[in-house]
């Protein structure tokens, strides 16, 4: 038996954490400010410390007070989703998917759609993050799109969604008319993706070209990474995949050294639990996804 605080309880924590105001807490809660400031104590006790620091007429969290209000925003918006799942109609079914940043915005999110449309049934409930998920422990998730790497362990399915292409990315109004690809490189600003397993170093090793020293901007999206190189900061070394629809507007453009040779490595992979495989949601989902793959 878990051993909780009373959940009204730390409703009412959360509301006064977040209002910052006993007084505002009790008129969101239909209490009074005695009944907030009661529970209040209450919960203090119970954990044994202050969550408040009170002022006249003023409150704020203390240290303890607020890592307790983030993790309980976390809660709260789980139960929020679980609450509106149970509220679905009962065809209809969630397919929890898990996947990196980049990936998410620049090339699941535009595609959803029309899996959406051949899957009117099922509910899409997606969350992102930079680290690979383990999906032997977090059970509310189905399947995780993962970058760079993808967790290997008994129980799990895992494949890559394919060779993606890393080439150099620049905004055509950067390079200048006759200018070869190799001096543009040699000119331009270098952008780093932080987490990418293909580097600048990479690129210039394999193609057998001294690596610049002159200072680079770096950031830790990919996205973020091909959006500076869209607004002319410099080169991205960026997968086609993620800058499909910036190569598509010409808002990039592929800078090909003569003789350079371009990176092919598998970059995004698909975990799914091997349980889950005949689920149907989850098998439409990762087949479409495979398929989605194939044009890179």
């Amino acid at each position: 038996m878990r051993n909780l605080p009373p959940l009204a309880r730390l409703r009412t924590f959360e509301a006064a954490a977040r209002l910052q105001s006993f007084a505002l807490a009790a008129q969101e809660l239909h209490l009074t400010a005695s009944a907030i400031s009661h529970q209040i104590r209450d919960l203090e006790r119970y954990f044994g410390r202050a969550l408040f620091e009170r002022s006249h007429r003023q409150v704020r969290t203390t240290r303890e007070g607020l890592r307790l209000f983030e993790s309980l925003g976390r809660v709260f918006d789980a139960l929020d989703a679980v609450c509106a799942e149970v509220q679905l109609p009962t065809q209809d079914e969630v397919l929890a998917v898990h996947c990196a940043p980049s990936l998410a915005l620049k090339w699941l999110g535009p595609r959803l759609p029309t899996f959406l449309a051949q899957h009117p049934t099922i509910n899409i409930r997606l969350t992102t993050g930079a680290e690979p998920v383990d999906l032997g422990v977090m059970r509310e998730l189905d399947v995780a799109l993962s970058y760079g790497a993808a967790r290997q362990k008994a129980g799990l399915e895992v494949f890559s969604l394919g060779n993606e292409r890393v080439v150099p990315l620049v905004s055509p109004q950067l390079v200048a008319p006759g200018e070869s690809a190799t001096e543009a490189i040699e000119r331009l600003m270098l952008i780093d993706s932080q987490l990418s397993p293909v580097g600048w170093v990479d690129w210039f090793d394999g193609n057998g070209i001294v690596l610049p020293s002159r200072p680079r901007c770096s950031f830790d999206r990919a996205a973020m990474a091909i959006a500076a190189a869209v607004d002319g900061l410099g080169v991205a070394l960026e997968s086609t995949r993620l800058a499909g629809r910036e190569l598509a507007r010409g808002d990039l453009v592929v800078l090909e050294a003569r003789g350079a040779k371009p990176i092919d490595r598998p970059l995004h992979f698909v975990s799914l639990r091997v349980s889950d495989r005949s689920r149907p949601p989850i098998a439409a989902f990762v087949d479409w996804v495979a398929d989605q793959a194939k044009d890179r």
